[in-house]
C-alpha cells in the first residue's frame, strides 16, 4: 500500500445501538470512495454486524477486519458486579475515572486470523454469558488470556484502562496495565492507540501515552473513533443520542459527543492529523496486511444435531423404520399402493438429500409434546405436503387426500433445507424448547436475536420530539404519509424519489413538508435516522440447534432480563453458517382448544379426539354459513364473517379456500367473491381458454375454475407443458419473484412444452398471462389446508360445545376491549356470564353447566396464590355456606382486607344472600377478628372457631364466634354504583351494563359501533366516525409547549371501548360535558397506528335521553323473564315505595315467546316523574319503558330482546325449572 494510505481500525456501525449512526453498506462504500483497501468493524460489546460487514466488504472488493470494542472489568472478575473507581472524589466528579461510575473500561480487539475471529466470538460470548452487568457484556483478564490467540489488542480509547490511569495521574499503574496486556497478546500484537478529536481528555495524556509506549517498546497506531460515515452526518448521530436518552437537541446539558470529526475520514486528513507520528499511520497498514479472516463456506445444515438412535442403527436405518411404523399407525386398515408409492419416493429423496436426522429430530420433539399433554398444530407451511411428515405424526393432514405436493416442500431438483414450522399451545411452547435443550445440550440450542430498526413513521415522530416540536407537528407529518400497503409504509427516501413506485402517492406529504421550514428540518433528520438499528430483541419462534458448541461457530449473548442464551447473529446468518433453524411457534388458538377440551371434561362430557375427527359435521357448517364465527381461528374478522354468509360452506375444501383467498392479492382480483358466487351458482364458470376446459378440469374443478393455490400452478405446468413437479416448483418461484431474465428463460420451456403437447400459441400466451400474476399471490395449499383444519376444529367446538369453547376463548383474552367483544358474543349466543363465586369459580373463566362463570383470578387484588388457597380450602373442607364460613375455612393469607373487599365488590359472595354493600361495611372488622384469632390458634392458645360450632340462626348471626360481628340488613347499592365497583374489580361490567336496554337509542345517535372501529378490518385511518357511549375514564393533561389543557377519555358502548383524544381547541369547548359516567355522542376521525386504534375528537355532545318520557300518566314495562329475579323485584318494589303517586304500573313479562301482563294494582301507584324514571332506567334499562300508545311486542325493547339467539337458549333451559316471577317479591 502507498505511504499515503491509511486503514480505519476503530469503527462503529449502527449496531453500536443508538450510539453509532453508520449503516454498513454506506460505510463500506465510503471506505471504497476513500480508496482505503481495508476497514474494520469494532462495535461496542457485541458482534451483531460482523457477518454482514464481512459480506459487504467482500462484495465491494476491500478487506474486512472483524473487531470489537470490548467492555472490560476494572480489574475485577467478570462474575463480580461490584463497581470500582480508582481516583479521588474530585476526579470522579470531573468524569476522569472508570466509565459508568466504575462499571467498565474499553479495549479494542481485532481478529488477525480466522481462529482469532472465533476466539473473539468466544470472548464476546462469555463476556455476556458470564460477565453481563446491566447492558454491558464485560470481559476480564482471564477471558483475554484464554482467548488471545489470533487477536490483536490495543490499549483502547480514552475510556480504556491505560488512558484512565494516566488521566488520574497513576502512571505506574498505567504502565503495569499496559505491560500485562502486552504479555497476554505478545509484543507484536499489542498496540498503544492514539486519537485526536480535539479533546482535552485526549491531549492531556498524549505525552504520557507516547512515553509509556517507548518504555514498554509497544508500537502505536492512529485511529479515528468513527461513529458516522460523512462529516455532515454528525447531526444524525447527535439525533440518535437524543433518541437514546429521551432528551431534546436544544438541551445544553444533555449527553453529546464533544470534539469533532467522528466520521470515516479520508486518508489525507489522518496523515495531516498525525503528521508528527507517521509510524502510527503506517502501523494501521501493517495490521491490515496481517489480518486475514474467512467465514466458512459451508452447506446449510452442516451442523445439524446428531439424533440419538438405538445400538445397531444409524440415522438412515432408524428413519426408514420410523416411517414404516408411522404408516402402520396412520393406515391401520392397510396401506394402499398410492400411499406406499408416495412414501417410498419421499424416503428416497430425503435420504438422497441427507435429511433423515431432520425428520427424526422434529418428529421426536412433537411426539414428546403430545405425550406430555401439549397441544400441537396439524402442521403449517409446505411441510404438510409430505407423506413422510404425516406418517411420523409431524403433520396431521393426509397429503394425498387433500391434494398436497411433496415437491412444494422438498424439491429434488433444487436442494434446500426442509423448513417445518410447528405450532404449540402458547403456554407450553417453552416446555418443548426446554426439552430440546436438555436433549441436545444447553450449549447447542439457543433462541435467536432480531434487530429492530427505526421505521418511517417512528423516525418522523422521534425527529419531531427531539426537535422540540408539538406532538401535533409529528402527527400532522405522519398523517400526511400515504397509507401503508400490506403493513409497509413508503420509506422516507422514496418520498422525493421520482423513480419510487409510490412516488405520486406522496404528493400531499411533500406539500406538508414544504409549507414550513421546520417541517423540512424534521423530515431531513427523520430521513437520516430511518432504518438505523434501534434495539435488539428475540425472535418470536426461531430456535437454533447445532451439533457443535454454539460459541465455536457464532457469538452468543445473555438476555439480561432472564438469563436466556441468545445468538448475536440473526437466523438467516446462522443458517448460512451451517446451523439448523427450527420454528417453535406459540399459537393462542391451540391454547384455546386445550382449555376447551379441559372445560368439556369439567362439565362432565366426553371431549372429541381432534386428531381423528372427520371434517363433515353438519352443525359446524350450518354455524359457519351464518357467519357467527367470532372466536373461530382465521374466520373471526368482520369481512370474513360476511364472506362466510355469501359462501355458505358445506365442505372442508371451502374452509381451506377461504384461508387462501382472504388476503390482499386474491381480494384485489375479487377471487374471494367469485369463488362464493360460483359455488352457489350465481356466476358462470368460465374456462381460462376453450382448449384448457377439459385438461384442467381435475386441477381447477374443485375451485370452480379459479387458480387459488401454488400447487395448482405447479400441477398446470406439469399437465400442459410436461414439467416435472420439481421443474414446476422452480417455475412457481420464478413467477413469484418476477425477475424478467429468469421468467423469459422459463417461458421458453413452458411455451415449447405446451406447443409440443398440441396447444395453440393463443392458448399458451393466454395461460401464461394469467399464471404469472396469479403465482404472485396464489397461496400454499399445504398451509391453508393445515390452518383450515385448526379453523374447523375451533368451529366444531364452538358449534357443538359452545359454553366450554367460549369459556376458553374468554380465558385467553388479555385485551380488555376484545374481552368485552367476546362477552357480547357469548350473551348473543344465549349463554349467561355469571359473576365470580367463591364456591363455583376457578382461576379462569370456566363452564358452570350451561353458563360461564367468571374466574377469581380476574378480580383485582386477588392473586393466583389466593385463588389456589380458596379452591383448595373448599375442596378439602367442603363448600362455603356463608361469609363467616368462608373466613373460617380459608387460611390466613387469604384474609387480607383488600382481597376480601375486592371479592365482595366483584360479587363473589352474592350467593350467601347478604348485599355487597352490607359485607363491605363489616368486612374490615371481620378480617381483623379472623386474622387475630387465626394467629392465636396457630400459637396454640385456643381453638380458633370453637365458637362457630353452633347451628342455625345463631351461627349466622355470630360471624366469628366470640368476636361477634353482625351483617347489617342493608339494601344493595344503586345499580350504577354497584356496576362501577364491578368494573373497578373486574375491568368490565359483568352482571349488567349501565347502557343495558339503551342499544336502540344509542344506535340512533351513532353511526359506528366501537367494536367495528377497533377491529383490524374496521374503517381506515383518518376516516370520519361518530360514536355514542358512556365516558368511563377521563385523564386531563397539560401541554408542555402551550400550557393548555387537553384530555384522553375512554368511551364505551355495548360492543367495546376506545380511547378518544380531545386536543386543546376541542377540549376547551366541551370540557364541562366530558365527565365520567356521562352518556355522550362524539364525532372525530379514526387514528390507526401500529396495532392501536384511537379517535381524535372534533366535537362532543350530551344527548337528551329523556325525550318525551319526562313524566308518564301510566307506566308500562317490558322485561324478559330471566331479569325478574327476586333480587331485582325487591329493588323494584323499594323504588315504587319511594315514589308514591297516581300512575298505575303494569309489567309485561316475556317468557319463551309468550307475553304475560301483571297489573300491580292500586297499592303500587307511583309518581312517574323525571326522578323516578331516571332511577327506573338505571335499574331496568332505558328500553324497558314502553312508550305510550306502543304495542309492547313492537317496542324497541322487544326488538332488542328478539336479537338474542334462539339457540336452545341456556336461559330457556334454566327457566323451565324455576319460578322466575313471584309477585310477592314486590
Amino acid at each position: 500500500m502507498p505511504k499515503s494510505d491509511f486503514v480505519h481500525l476503530h469503527v462503529h456501525t449502527d449496531y453500536s445501538i443508538l450510539d453509532g449512526a453508520a449503516k454498513i453498506k454506506r460505510l463500506v462504500a465510503k471506505a471504497v470512495e476513500n480508496q482505503q483497501k481495508a476497514v474494520a468493524i469494532t462495535d461496542h460489546g457485541y458482534l451483531f454486524g460482523a457477518f454482514e460487514f464481512y459480506q459487504e466488504c467482500r462484495d465491494a472488493g476491500i478487506k474486512p477486519i472483524i473487531g470489537l470494542e470490548a467492555y472490560v472489568t476494572p480489574g475485577t472478575s467478570r462474575f463480580d458486579t461490584t463497581k470500582v473507581q480508582w481516583g479521588t472524589l474530585e476526579q470522579q466528579k470531573a468524569g476522569d475515572d472508570v466509565s459508568a461510575r466504575g462499571a467498565y473500561t474499553h479495549m479494542t480487539l481485532l481478529s488477525q486470523t480466522t481462529e482469532g475471529m472465533h476466539n473473539l466470538f468466544r470472548l464476546g460470548s462469555y463476556a455476556s454469558l458470564d460477565g453481563q452487568m446491566g447492558k454491558w457484556p464485560r470481559a476480564d483478564r482471564e477471558l483475554l488470556e484464554r482467548y488471545h490467540e489470533g487477536l490483536i489488542g490495543t490499549a483502547g480509547c480514552p475510556s480504556g484502562e491505560v488512558q484512565t490511569r494516566l488521566r488520574l495521574g497513576q502512571y505506574q499503574e498505567a504502565r503495569r496495565a499496559a505491560g500485562e496486556l502486552q504479555d497476554i497478546f505478545g509484543k507484536d500484537n499489542f498496540y498503544v492507540e492514539l486519537m485526536d478529536h480535539g479533546l482535552s481528555i485526549e491531549n492531556r495524556v498524549r505525552k504520557d501515552l507516547l512515553r509509556l509506549a517507548r518504555e514498554i517498546n509497544a508500537p502505536v497506531i492512529a485511529t479515528n473513533d468513527s461513529h458516522y460515515v460523512y462529516k455532515e452526518d454528525r447531526e444524525i448521530q447527535d439525533a440518535m443520542l437524543c433518541i437514546n436518552s429521551g432528551d431534546r437537541l436544544s438541551n445544553p446539558d444533555r449527553f453529546r459527543f464533544d470534539g469533532t470529526d467522528y466520521y470515516l475520514r479520508p486518508s489525507e486528513e489522518m496523515h495531516e492529523l498525525f503528521a508528527e507520528i507517521p509510524e502510527a499511520l503506517d502501523n494501521t497498514l501493517l495490521i491490515a496486511e496481517q489480518c486475514n479472516v474467512e467465514f466458512p463456506d459451508v452447506k446449510e445444515g452442516t451442523f445439524m444435531p446428531v439424533f440419538p438412535v438405538p445400538a445397531g442403527e444409524d440415522e438412515v436405518s432408524w428413519f426408514i423404520k420410523e416411517v414404516e411404523r408411522g404408516l402402520q399407525y396412520r393406515f391401520p386398515n392397510g396401506i394402499s399402493e398410492e400411499v406406499r408409492k408416495r412414501a417410498d419416493y419421499e424416503v428416497e429423496i430425503i435420504i438422497q438429500m441427507g435429511f433423515p436426522s431432520y425428520f427424526l429430530i422434529v418428529s421426536d420433539y412433537i411426539q414428546w409434546a403430545k405425550d406430555n399433554g401439549i397441544r400441537v398444530g396439524p402442521g403449517r407451511g409446505s411441510g404438510a405436503g409430505s407423506m413422510v411428515a404425516y406418517a411420523m405424526r409431524i403433520t396431521d393432514l393426509d397429503p394425498i387426500k387433500h391434494g398436497l405436493l411433496f415437491e412444494r416442500f422438498l424439491n429434488p431438483e433444487r436442494v434446500s433445507m426442509p423448513d417445518i414450522d410447528v405450532d404449540f399451545d402458547d403456554r407450553r411452547r417453552q416446555d418443548v424448547i426446554d426439552y430440546v435443550t436438555r436433549k441436545y445440550g444447553k450449549d447447542k440450542v439457543s433462541q435467536v436475536v432480531t434487530y429492530g430498526t427505526i421505521k418511517s413513521k417512528q423516525a418522523l415522530k422521534d425527529a419531531a420530539r427531539i426537535s422540540g416540536a408539538d406532538f401535533s407537528k409529528g402527527e400532522k407529518l405522519t398523517k400526511a404519509m400515504p397509507p401503508a400497503v400490506m403493513g409497509k409504509d413508503i420509506p422516507l427516501s422514496g418520498m422525493y424519489d421520482s423513480q419510487h413506485p409510490r412516488y405520486k402517492e406522496a404528493e400531499e406529504f411533500r406539500k406538508v413538508v414544504a409549507e414550513d421550514p421546520f417541517n423540512r428540518q424534521i423530515f431531513d433528520l427523520a430521513a437520516g435516522v430511518e432504518g438505523m438499528v434501534r434495539q435488539w430483541g428475540v425472535h418470536a419462534c426461531a430456535v437454533i440447534m447445532s451439533r457443535e458448541t454454539l460459541t465455536d461457530v457464532i457469538p452468543m449473548m445473555k438476555r439480561p432480563q432472564d438469563g436466556a442464551m441468545i445468538t448475536q447473529f440473526d437466523y438467516p446468518t446462522c443458517e448460512h453458517l451451517g446451523l439448523l433453524k427450527m420454528d417453535f411457534l406459540g399459537l393462542k388458538n391451540l391454547t384455546i382448544i386445550s382449555d376447551a377440551l379441559d372445560n368439556i371434561k369439567i362439565n362432565g362430557k366426553t371431549p372429541p379426539d381432534l386428531e381423528r375427527l372427520e371434517v363433515d359435521d353438519k352443525t359446524t357448517y350450518e354455524m359457519l354459513s351464518t357467519g357467527e364465527t367470532l372466536g373461530v381461528f382465521q374466520l373471526d374478522g368482520g369481512g370474513m364473517r360476511t364472506l362466510l354468509k355469501q359462501l355458505r360452506p358445506t365442505e372442508f375444501d371451502d374452509i381451506s379456500a377461504l384461508v387462501a383467498l382472504y388476503r390482499p392479492g386474491p381480494m384485489g382480483a375479487n377471487s374471494h367473491t367469485n369463488y362464493a358466487f360460483r359455488k352457489n351458482g350465481l356466476q358462470k364458470i368460465e374456462p381460462i381458454h376453450r382448449e384448457l376446459e377439459e385438461p384442467l378440469k381435475d386441477i381447477l374443478g374443485y375451485t370452480y375454475g379459479l387458480i387459488i393455490y401454488q400447487e395448482q400452478v405447479m400441477a398446470i405446468a406439469q399437465k400442459v407443458a410436461g414439467f416435472t413437479l420439481g421443474q414446476a416448483d422452480i417455475l412457481r418461484k420464478a413467477m413469484g419473484k418476477k425477475k424478467k431474465d429468469v421468467l423469459a428463460e422459463q417461458y421458453v420451456k413452458f411455451h415449447d412444452g405446451m406447443i409440443a403437447n398440441g396447444y395453440s400459441e393463443d392458448c399458451c400466451k393466454t395461460l401464461w398471462d394469467i399464471l404469472v400474476p396469479f403465482a404472485d399471490y396464489a397461496f400454499n395449499k399445504s398451509h391453508s389446508a393445515a390452518y383450515g383444519l385448526i379453523a374447523y376444529w375451533t368451529a366444531y367446538l364452538k358449534a357443538n360445545f359452545p359454553t366450554e369453547y367460549m369459556a376458553a376463548v374468554l380465558t385467553t383474552q388479555t385485551d380488555k376491549d376484545k374481552l368485552g367483544m367476546y362477552l357480547n358474543e357469548v350473551r348473543r349466543m344465549g349463554i349467561r356470564v355469571l359473576p365470580p363465586d367463591v364456591n363455583q369459580s376457578y382461576g379462569a373463566f370456566a363452564p358452570d353447566g350451561n353458563d360461564i362463570r367468571f374466574g377469581l383470578a380476574s378480580i383485582r387484588n386477588v392473586g393466583e396464590n389466593v385463588v389456589a388457597e380458596i379452591i383448595k380450602a373448599r375442596q378439602e373442607k367442603g363448600a362455603y355456606t356463608s361469609f363467616s364460613d368462608f373466613l373460617k375455612k380459608v387460611p390466613a393469607e387469604v384474609c387480607n382486607k383488600r382481597t376480601i373487599g375486592s371479592l365482595i365488590k366483584a360479587g363473589a359472595f352474592d350467593a350467601f344472600g347478604a348485599s355487597r354493600r352490607a359485607l363491605t361495611v363489616i368486612h374490615e372488622q371481620a378480617v381483623e377478628a379472623v386474622v387475630s384469632t387465626k394467629r392465636q390458634e396457630s400459637n396454640g392458645q385456643f381453638d380458633l372457631f370453637a365458637a362457630l360450632e353452633m347451628d342455625g340462626a345463631e351461627a349466622e348471626d355470630d360471624l366469628l364466634g366470640s368476636a361477634s360481628i353482625d351483617i347489617p340488613d342493608l339494601p344493595e347499592w344503586p345499580k350504577n354504583e354497584l356496576l362501577a365497583f364491578e368494573r373497578e374489580m373486574l375491568g368490565m361490567y359483568v352482571s349488567d351494563h349501565p347502557l343495558s336496554g339503551m342499544k336502540r337509542v344509542l344506535e340512533g345517535l351513532a353511526e359506528d359501533h366501537i367494536v367495528d372501529l377497533t377491529s383490524d378490518e374496521g374503517k381506515g385511518n383518518d376516516s370520519p366516525v361518530k360514536i355514542a357511549g358512556l365516558v368511563t375514564a377521563v385523564n386531563v393533561k397539560i401541554s408542555k409547549r402551550s400550557g393548555q389543557q387537553w384530555a384522553i377519555a375512554k368511551i364505551e358502548d355495548m360492543t367495546g371501548s376506545v380511547e378518544v383524544l380531545f386536543f386543546a381547541k376541542t377540549y376547551e369547548n366541551i370540557a364541562a360535558d366530558l365527565v365520567q359516567d356521562n352518556i355522550v355522542v362524539v364525532g372525530g376521525r379514526l387514528r390507526r397506528e401500529d396495532e392501536s386504534v384511537s379517535i381524535y375528537a372534533s366535537d362532543l355532545s350530551v344527548p337528551n335521553l329523556s325525550l318525551h318520557l319526562d313524566h308518564l300518566d301510566e307506566v308500562d314495562l317490558l322485561l324478559p323473564a330471566e331479569r325478574c329475579t327476586t333480587e331485582n323485584m325487591r329493588a323494584f318494589g323499594a323504588l315504587l315505595e319511594r315514589f308514591p303517586g297516581q300512575a298505575p304500573v303494569r309489567l309485561h313479562i316475556l317468557e319463551q315467546g309468550e307475553l304475560q301482563v301483571l297489573d300491580l294494582g292500586p297499592e303500587r301507584l307511583v309518581n312517574a316523574g323525571p326522578d323516578f324514571l331516571g332511577e327506573l332506567r338505571a335499574m331496568l334499562g332505558y328500553d324497558s319503558i314502553i312508550a305510550p300508545g306502543t304495542n309492547p311486542l313492537e317496542s324497541s325493547a322487544a326488538a332488542e330482546l328478539a336479537e338474542i339467539s334462539p339457540v336452545e337458549s341456556r336461559a330457556e333451559q334454566t327457566l323451565s325449572d324455576t319460578t322466575l316471577f313471584d309477585a310477592s317479591s314486590l
